[in-house]
């Protein structure tokens, strides 16, 4: 009797959500933490050829997909439910990843982008830079989501914690800097301020000011004194933007001068932490 009073509220509650919401996928978007997310074209799910690989990738894939799709069948086991979900999510996440490459996808977080929906890079000579999502893999359960400025072109960690656990490979390693390719009037300056950045400076000088305050706190409780900072910028690993797995051109140039001249700022802070080689 109690197994099946269960049953009855679960399948009660989950059709107040069918009610509440139009459809499994406008539930998983207006959950908390997943406001990075797009809405993906259900002409696009339902296109087996856009999903070719995924069966491979996910457990009871089309149980999965059927509950993606509204399709899922009431009289599916309970117990077999909440397993589904994870994997629906999962299954919808890599789905995300191919749709947002597509023209109609990259419109939409172009949308979002200009909303500076994925929050503005940290940087003070940034200017408040709006971010974008990218992954460092393209293989879930690997590396979790980071966010990506096209001025600094460096990576940064999202701010909460519920986006902080997003798996990156629901973006995959190609967005952001394809995004740029098709919309190449949306690349930032490498100076001065940009379309986007619409942070005050009061808000700039004050995030400069508690960084400020972070670091000789840091430095007070003796954390500074055993930092070497050449080493610590040999040991930085360099984000290397990639398009289908291929650096792009430009960029690579890009980066072949700025390494050259962070190794002859490496030997400076050498000479200069260490007086001795001099």
């Amino acid at each position: 009797m109690p197994n099946k009073h269960g049953r009855y509220l679960n399948r009660l509650r989950l059709g107040l959500l069918q009610t509440y919401y139009s459809s499994w996928i406008s539930w998983f978007l207006s959950s908390k933490g997943n406001e990075y997310f797009c809405e993906v074209d259900e002409d696009f799910i339902v296109d087996r050829f856009n999903l070719t690989g995924l069966n491979n990738e996910v457990a009871n894939y089309s149980q999965a997909l059927d509950l993606i799709t509204d399709n899922l069948d009431d009289d599916i086991q309970d117990e077999l439910r909440g397993s589904l979900d994870v994997q629906a999510r999962l299954l919808y996440g890599l789905i995300h990843a191919r749709w947002i490459i597509t023209a109609r996808g990259l419109q939409k977080m172009l949308e979002k982008y200009k909303r500076a929906d994925f929050g503005r890079c940290p940087r003070v000579l940034c200017h408040q830079q709006p971010l974008l999502p990218v992954g460092l893999t393209d293989i879930p359960y690997e590396k979790s989501v980071k966010l990506y400025c096209g001025r600094c072109e460096d990576l940064y960690s999202p701010k909460s914690s519920r986006h902080g656990s997003i798996d990156g490979a629901y973006f995959g390693t190609t967005f952001p800097h394809l995004l740029f390719l098709v919309y190449p009037t949306l690349l930032p300056p490498k100076s001065g301020p940009s379309d986007f950045g619409s942070g005050s400076s009061r808000d700039m000088a004050g995030d400069s000011r508690r960084r400020r305050l972070r670091e000789e706190q840091e430095i007070a409780e003796g954390g500074g004194d055993a930092i070497s900072t050449a080493s610590v910028a040999l040991k930085a690993d360099r984000y290397r933007p990639k398009i289908y797995g291929f650096q792009v051109h430009e960029i690579a140039k890009l980066q072949r001068w700025q390494e050259a001249v962070r190794d002859r700022q490496v030997a400076r802070l050498e000479s200069l932490e260490d007086p001795a080689r001099t």
